[in-house]
């Protein structure tokens, strides 16, 4: 016997059987927190973004459309979990620099050892868009034209996203080699 789609758990969760959100829930976990912890770099908070989609889910479920794809459709509501916390961090993060005028601690990434460090650094540099494309695209190895319905853009515009992205790692990367 076959293992149901997501779409098919998606469709018995709308119809309200438990189970069926349990099962998506452990299928897709792991792949999101992955995404969301790549996303915002910080472990703790990609565990509260990863309820948070899931709760979210849970909420949307009256709005979902059936027949659409359950894996881009979790990982939007995922990117936008994290969207909204990197912005929310910004702020308070701004906030507290105007409130507390000493020096800030030691920056991480230059004098760590290990590309991993030196690229999750990096990574955190570019804008969140980019950021997104180059890991969907690169990390969970998902096609321009996905991203591009996932995020309601363009393929080209997909595809522009991921190549700054691209370039502004490489120009990061090649500086932290030299420095």
């Amino acid at each position: 016997m076959r293992s149901p789609t997501d779409e098919e758990l998606m469709e018995r969760f709308c119809d309200g059987d438990q189970a069926a959100f349990e099962a998506l829930f452990a299928r897709h976990a792991g792949r999101v927190q992955g995404f969301l912890a790549r996303m915002v770099r910080d472990g703790p908070l990609a565990e509260d973004l990863l309820q948070t989609t899931f709760l979210s889910v849970i909420r949307a479920r009256g709005r979902y459309e059936l027949g659409t794809r359950v894996a881009p459709w979790l990982l939007t509501i995922a990117a936008n979990a994290a969207r909204d916390a990197l912005r929310r961090r910004q702020h308070v993060e701004a906030y507290s620099r105007e409130s507390d005028p000493s020096p800030s601690s030691v920056q991480p990434g230059v004098g760590d050892p290990g590309m991993r460090r030196r690229l999750e650094d990096a990574l955190q540099q570019l804008h969140p868009d980019q950021r997104e494309a180059v890991l969907l695209s690169k990390v969970e190895g998902w096609s321009f034209e996905e991203i591009a319905s996932m995020r309601g853009i363009s393929t080209v515009a997909a595809r522009v996203r991921a190549h700054r992205g691209h370039e502004k790692l490489r120009k990061l990367l090649d500086g932290l080699e030299e420095a």
